[in-house]
């Protein structure tokens, strides 16, 4: 039996007086899809931010590939893991934000070949080879050249997945990435990610209001409410079975 791939172990995450998660407990297995769906402030987006370590789990556990995230071992303890732990297991980690995030200042293809030369140390014949196969699979082989503001915004979001995918992440994670588009875009977008689900070995957490994405693509999905998951299973059981009533309210609002 394959090990998880994440593991949260009663995950606490506050912000001053407002607590956000109260004791997650997650297991996510390699090359599974997990969408995570649930009203604005149910902890939706701090999952995944803790897990690109943008954020601290206030208390508990977050084990990656087999090792405590936040957490490192020295002279027998569990101390708080610094820059260089955080940095190495966060390599396995690819994630794609609502805004895109790209260099004003650089091609698309120099975008994505940056990482892989900085941070991975890759020659730049093997990055630019990478970052072109990249570009190429999610549509944009014939915009190389071209600068962001060149670009629509499905055209950046899908520039945005190639620089995640070139780092060849065994997890990657997406943050509502179609909230910040026009709604004649959402559709190009999803299609890129239904293909990178059904291509890839990689594990993938989708932060998500697309219910009928999530049905299509998700192998479990998550209802986030208060801080806790209140459900969890297949998409079907989740978006059309459940009896929750506060997660049937929440769906209501998206698929009437």
């Amino acid at each position: 039996m394959a090990e998880p791939i994440v593991k949260f172990q009663d995950v606490h995450k506050s912000f001053g007086d407002v607590k956000v998660l109260k004791g997650i407990d997650l297991d996510i297995m390699p090359a599974e899809k997990v969408a995570v769906i649930g009203p604005s402030g149910s902890g939706k987006t701090t999952i995944i931010r803790m897990l690109m370590t943008l954020e601290e789990p206030t208390s508990g556990n977050i084990i990656v590939d087999g090792t405590n995230l936040w957490k490192m071992e020295k002279n027998g303890k569990l101390v708080e893991a610094n820059e260089k732990h955080l940095r190495e297991v966060r390599g396995d980690i690819g994630m794609v934000f609502q805004h895109f995030n790209l260099f004003p200042h650089m091609t698309i293809l120099e975008n994505c070949m940056t990482a892989p030369i900085h941070v991975k140390k890759e020659d730049k014949k093997s990055a630019r080879e990478n970052s072109i196969e990249m570009l190429e699979k999610v549509g944009l082989g014939d915009k190389l050249d071209n600068y962001p503001s060149q670009l629509s915004g499905g055209q950046k979001q899908r520039v945005a997945m190639a620089r995640a995918l070139v780092m060849r992440p065994k997890i990657m994670l997406f943050d509502e990435v179609t909230s910040a588009l026009d709604p004649e875009l959402v559709g190009e977008v999803l299609e890129v990610i239904r293909d990178i689900a059904k291509d890839g070995e990689m594990a993938m957490v989708l932060v998500t209001h697309e219910m009928d994405f999530a049905l299509d693509v998700a192998d479990k999905v998550l209802f986030l409410d208060e801080g806790v998951i209140a459900e969890q299973g297949s998409a079907s059981e989740v978006i059309e079975h459940s009896a929750n009533e506060r997660l049937k309210s929440f769906l209501h609002r998206f698929r009437s």
